[in-house]
This record gives structure tokens, C-alpha cells and sequence, in this order.
């Protein structure tokens, strides 16, 4: 039963993450573009998490951790890019 559910996520959050990306790519501003990356790489984490709860592999949990620490230093390199102009 608790599998289904766990499907049921998957599908919802995978069809959210579509929306999102017409976002991405539609966005009228580059803040608006930053938050909808900045959404994805989220629901691409959660994405993982769900995988590693389905297939019993913990160690997707591992990986899903990185990408939250490298989406999250993207993030800060990306807003200090729209920012200033550069990154150094």
C-alpha cells in the first residue's frame, strides 16, 4: 500500500517538476528563472529520496545529499552572477 503512495508521489512531483521547468524557461526575469532552477534541483532531491524509499538502496539518500549541497552552492554562484556581472 505504502508503495503506491510512494508511486503516487512520484508521478505528482515529476509532473510538478514540467511545470517548474516551463517556468524555467519561460520566465520573464532572470529571479524568476533562478527560482524555478532553484525548485527543480529540489524536487529532483525529493525525486531521489522517493527512488531510495521504492528500490531500498540508502545509499541514493547519499547522493541526494551531494546534489542539495551542489545545488545550493549553484544557487549562491548564480546570485552573485545576476548581481554583480561575475564571479570573482
Amino acid at each position: 500500500m505504502m508503495s503506491v503512495v510512494f508511486l503516487a508521489a512520484t508521478i505528482a512531483i515529476t509532473a510538478m517538476l514540467f511545470l517548474v521547468l516551463y517556468r524555467a524557461y519561460r520566465g520573464p526575469s532572470n529571479a524568476d528563472r533562478m527560482v524555478a532552477i532553484n525548485a527543480i534541483s529540489t524536487k529532483v532531491i525529493t525525486l531521489i529520496a522517493l527512488l531510495a524509499i521504492l528500490t531500498d538502496h540508502p545509499a541514493f539518500i547519499d547522493i541526494a545529499l551531494i546534489y542539495a549541497m551542489i545545488g545550493f552552492i549553484a544557487t549562491i554562484a548564480l546570485s552573485k552572477y545576476i548581481e554583480r556581472g561575475k564571479l570573482g
